[in-house]
């Protein structure tokens, strides 16, 4: 099939997952080594809660490959329960950035050592009628966005964060990735940055998603599928 390939940027596919009983330990692995294989990037985590049991990050330059991913996991006994389609990009407010620090943002390097804390949610700008963030002057708008900025800056070598662009893709406008060195730090960058005006008075936020990241071997046992058999 020919590729479907951003004109800049990759694909992020977030897909997450619960084991039907008859789940194969075997096709798992391998559905997951052959999406990782290439210049693709996979992230599996092992998921908190009731919403998901594994998620898995697929980045990738052929959206293809997302598709290939979700039909091996669901022949191999997975139930795909939620998931989040999106593309990297730049911010718009991004104008006289660097190249070096416009390219990490398009084609970044995940998952970072040290960060296994893993965290995933939805985000659009409000338009109500009141508060309409895309009313405002692009001026207002960045330095709003710079604000908002300098309090995730407080965070460098805690947190690495990708945001993707999801407008006309899924059902709000940016996913938000957070790979952060403990929970906690997960609670007090989000809770820190829903102060700055741009959030308080102008997000709405999607459904969050917690766990950590592992590798698939390490998820899979953390899940008790198959873990009999490992020696």
């Amino acid at each position: 099939m020919e590729s479907a390939t951003p004109s800049i940027g990759l694909a992020v596919g977030h897909l997450f997952w619960k084991p039907n009983p008859m789940v194969d330990r075997e096709a798992t692995l391998a559905a997951l080594e052959q999406a990782s294989e290439g210049e693709d990037q996979l992230i599996t985590v092992s998921m908190l809660g009731h919403k998901a049991d594994l998620a898995t990050m697929l980045l990738t330059k052929d959206q293809w490959r997302i598709r290939s991913l979700q039909t091996a996991l669901t022949a191999a006994g997975w139930e795909c329960v939620d998931s989040y389609m999106s593309l990297t990009e730049t911010s718009e407010y991004s104008a006289g950035m660097p190249e070096e620090m416009q390219n990490a943002r398009l084609y970044p390097t995940l998952p970072p050592e040290g960060k296994q804390a893993y965290c995933f949610y939805p985000m659009s700008k409000r338009r109500g009628e009141t508060e309409n963030w895309f009313t405002l002057e692009f001026e207002e708008r960045k330095a709003l966005m710079h604000e908002h900025g300098t309090s995730g800056r407080k965070f460098a070598g805690k947190v690495v964060q990708l945001i993707s662009g999801s407008t006309g893709l899924d059902d709000f406008e940016w996913g938000v990735t957070l790979f952060c060195v403990s929970p906690d730090v997960v609670k007090e960058v989000v809770y820190t940055m829903r102060f700055d005006v741009a959030s308080a008075k102008y997000a709405e936020f999607g459904t969050f998603y917690i766990g950590m990241v592992a590798t698939p071997t390490e998820a899979l046992d953390s899940l008790g599928i198959g873990a009999e058999n490992v020696e």
